[in-house]
């Protein structure tokens, strides 16, 4: 039987509506979980107990795990398609995904990590960047880029990553969520993909406290027990300083929480560049190394150096064997930065070694407390209840794309910061505090290497208190605006009074006012300008009407007042081309007009 041609046209137009609904479907699917897992699957706790046994500690609760743990029968893709071709699926679970499913919770799904989980952007040209929730034109941070946002979206209660260089910390900063890097060597990483065997720690995330600190007392198999206050906080000063957005921005939110929740006589300050040079001997042989003594770089700087030698150093001897049998195509700076490792010598390694154990001495003294008990003899009391706090980041979330995450600068100062946890194992919390420019901000508490519980339970006490500061200074800070705007706006109505009734002294008085209130505003030059010319200050006059013009660029009155002023001045020229840009602007304008065929004249004439 002959098929019908309408009915074929009618049944091609069903099949693109189909494939363009099954597209568009597609779409949502891939926006909806913004880019952060690999593969979905369920991995169900096991069965509540019976009354009067407790119920699982993390009942109700999912959570997604980066693409470096083993679960049974997947292969772990280490954010590499060639990683994944040449390995097998997983025998075994990761021990601290079983810990995670057999204490309540539903593993739903792997996720998305950057390139051999090596960088700190979060960008994935195999398997696509996950989109920021927060700002989606930003990176999310890496390494564990799905895990952050999976969280940040809501997709998750919380998910698992690995911190070697900051793979926790970053991505939590940089999509406004809290992100733990415990103590090296608290958490098992068996069943974990090694990245840099000395400075990886299994770490997560969570938007609430409250699951932060359960997921940790599960994990670190610690009971609930006693909160613990600290007994000092130390504001890492120097540090703060290589922040790229205003200090205050962070520092004073988190000395206004201290200050509320336990008192302004436990906050302490600290010069980290002074205390670090004294207390870590092998840096200064570090830096002769590096610069023949030459150039003085700060110990943050030189750490931040060490940390990287060491990482590059360990992930290439955990994983050289596989590059250069399989020869995958590997991003460029990566590339680069293992062809650097093999020009390093032995006792070059050994001491980056030896500066790694003198930091974690170091900083575990820094937070011990010396209180002196007098009694009929003396005797000390030591206490490991300090905290420390650094900026997490130096910088806000990058543009994707964009190079600046690469520049020396970013990566010193980042680095810098980061090596503070890593190089001396201490555990570290990253802690949102709002936004700046549109962009999450944060702050990071370390502790003792050791005092896990103790970290996590501080942030669980100061985490409202911190979100309250951080909302207050930023509302404040836009009522000081708002209120300095209304008061310029003020000050420029009394001006224009003090014109229209000829006093223009007193008319230019109360510009000078409203400009230091606001010299933003192109309105106040100009006007000021007017007054000016009223006196016969030209020079004055002009100087106001190019600062009007900087700030406004279609603000007519300027050119046609820079304009006289400069006839006035005899910059017959000038004077012409700022009334033809005010005709451009105004072409019925009747002033600029005359005036520019006048000046042509008197120009023509050749004077």
């Amino acid at each position: 039987m002959a098929s019908n041609p309408a009915n074929l046209w009618v049944l091609l137009g069903l099949g693109l509506a189909g494939i363009f609904l099954f597209t568009k479907k597609f779409k949502k699917v891939l926006r909806e979980d913004f880019g952060a897992f690999i593969h979905k699957l369920q991995l169900l706790p096991p069965p509540q107990p019976a009354p009067p046994k407790a119920p699982h500690p993390l009942t109700g609760l999912t959570f997604a795990v980066s693409d470096l743990f083993d679960i049974e029968g997947y292969v772990t893709g280490f954010g590499h398609p060639d990683w994944a071709k040449t390995h097998e699926a997983a025998s075994r679970t990761s021990v601290v995904v079983s810990t995670l499913v057999e204490g309540g919770a539903t593993c739903v799904g792997k996720t998305v990590i950057d390139e051999l989980a090596y960088s700190i952007t979060g960008e994935n040209k195999h398997y696509g960047t996950p989109t920021n929730p927060v700002e989606p034109a930003r990176v999310p941070g890496g390494s564990s880029s799905g895990a952050a946002v999976a969280v940040a979206a809501n997709l998750v209660d919380f998910s698992l990553g690995v911190d070697t260089v900051g793979g926790v910390r970053v991505p939590a900063g940089f999509c406004g969520i809290i992100g733990f890097r415990p103590s090296y060597g608290a958490i098992s990483k068996i069943g974990v993909l090694p990245v840099s065997v000395s400075l990886d720690t299994v770490g997560w995330f969570a938007k609430d406290p409250n699951i932060l600190r359960r997921v940790g007392h599960v994990l670190l198999q610690s009971a609930f027990g006693g909160q613990r206050s600290p007994r000092q906080i130390i504001m890492a000063d120097d540090c703060f300083q290589l922040l790229k957005i205003p200090v205050d921005r962070i520092a004073q939110v988190v000395v206004k929480s201290t200050e509320k929740h336990f008192g302004r006589q436990l906050l302490k300050h600290e010069i980290l560049d002074v205390y670090l040079n004294s207390k870590v001997p092998s840096l200064k042989e570090f830096h002769n190394k590096k610069t023949n003594g030459e150039v003085k770089t700060s110990s943050i700087r030189l750490l931040a150096n060490v940390m990287q030698l060491l990482h590059r150093y360990e992930f290439r001897s955990n994983h050289e064997e596989w590059i250069n049998t399989v020869k995958p195509i590997l991003e460029p700076n990566l590339s680069a930065q293992m062809n650097e490792i093999m020009e390093l010598s032995d006792a070059e390694i050994e001491l980056c070694k030896s500066i790694r154990e003198e930091m974690r001495s170091a900083i575990n003294s820094l937070l011990k407390e010396h209180l002196e008990k007098k009694t009929h003899c003396t005797s000390i009391l030591i206490c490991d209840d300090g905290i420390l706090v650094v900026p997490t980041t130096a910088y806000l979330p990058p543009k994707l794309g964009g190079k600046e995450i690469l520049s020396e600068e970013y990566q010193s100062s980042s680095f810098g910061l980061l090596s503070i946890a890593s190089l001396s194992g201490c555990c570290q919390v990253t802690v949102p505090l709002g936004y700046y420019n549109k962009c999450p901000v944060s702050v990071s508490l370390i502790a003792r290497h050791g005092s896990d519980r103790f970290l996590l339970d501080t942030v669980q006490t100061m985490y409202k208190t911190l979100q309250e500061q951080a909302e207050t200074y930023v509302n404040s800070k836009s009522s000081n605006k708002d209120s300095r705007e209304n008061s310029a706006e003020m000050a420029k109505e009394k001006g224009n009074q003090a014109f229209k009734e000829q006093q223009w002294q007193k008319a230019i008085s109360y510009y000078n006012e409203a400009i230091k209130l606001n010299d933003k505003n192109a309105t106040y030059y100009s006007n000021r300008a007017a007054a000016y010319l009223e006196l016969g200050s030209f020079q004055h006059a002009e100087a106001d009407c190019s600062n009007a013009i900087n700030l406004d660029k279609k603000n007519v009155k300027a050119y046609l007042r820079r304009g006289t002023a400069r006839e006035m001045l005899g910059y017959y020229k000038d004077a012409i081309e700022d009334f033809k840009y005010a005709l451009v602007l105004e072409p019925t304008n009747k002033r600029a007009s005359l005036s520019a065929e006048r000046l042509q004249k008197v120009f023509a004439a050749g004077y």
